[in-house]
């Protein structure tokens, strides 16, 4: 087994997840980055990482960063992924669940938050996926007392975000991380983040009115950044005695 460890970073190719693919390149992992349809941009991730790394070049038939195509809705696909994973990396010590679903809705519409399709499909990446996730990768992390992290939200613990589906889920998301982290002790460290507002490819798609409505809602005036996340994941992943812990990240937006 090579000695590096090595992190696997769903939704991988942009924002938050290519952020922390950044980070714990810098940091010493090796680093798996998943993408589903932006092949180029996860391939030119990887060279960055490799540009990022102090690592020497990997021995044998290993490598240090890859992109790996895999469909998150698919539960196949995802037993998938962590099998090419290991096959080419040659161990898993961090999972960084980072997929996920939302379409927006008007928050203050009841009549607007009923689609059957949104519900299935924000229970499926939000809740289902990562638990796929976790037992597809659970024999690998107990190998290397490692850790499964999930990106949660802020929707799932106050009544926020962009629909009634995707609060509900990061919800029922986090209280999965609980569950898992009893399941999975005790060499397996499972934790969720929940950010506030992000602006990444999602995030942008709220109004300027809105971001602003958020930030000023804030107790810090200001809007969390994809940067302040990743170090937040990183900290869990080296840390050794958090497990059931969803960290949240808002800049005091919950506060009351």
């Amino acid at each position: 087994m090579t000695s590096s460890p090595v992190a696997l970073i769903t939704a991988g190719s942009a924002g938050l997840g290519a952020a922390a693919a950044k980070l714990f390149s810098k940091h010493g992992y090796r680093v798996a980055v998943n993408y589903n349809n932006k092949a180029e941009r996860a391939n030119i991730l990887v060279e960055e990482l490799a540009g990022l790394s102090t690592l020497p070049a990997a021995g044998g038939n290993d490598k240090n960063f890859v992109a790996i195509k895999a469909d998150l809705a698919s539960r196949d696909d995802i037993k998938r992924l962590v099998d090419e994973v290991v096959t080419e990396m040659g161990r898993l010590d961090v999972v960084f669940s980072n997929g996920g679903w939302t379409k927006f809705r008007d928050m203050n519409s009841i009549d607007d938050n009923v689609f059957e399709e949104d519900w299935d499909r924000a229970f499926n990446m939000n809740v289902k996926a990562h638990l796929w996730l976790m037992h597809a990768a659970r024999k690998h992390l107990d190998k290397t007392e490692g850790c499964f992290i999930t990106t949660a939200s802020l929707a799932g613990v106050s009544v926020s975000g962009s629909s009634l589906a995707y609060g509900v889920t990061k919800a029922a998301q986090i209280q999965l991380v609980k569950s898992l982290a009893v399941m999975a002790a005790p060499n397996i460290r499972v934790n969720s983040v929940s950010p506030g507002l992000l602006l990444t490819e999602w995030g942008d798609r709220f109004t300027d009115q809105q971001k602003e409505a958020h930030r000023q809602k804030t107790k810090l005036k200001r809007i969390v950044t994809v940067e302040d996340v990743a170090e937040q994941v990183l900290g869990l992943a080296k840390n050794r005695s958090m497990t059931g812990v969803n960290v949240l990240m808002d800049a005091g937006f919950n506060l009351t």
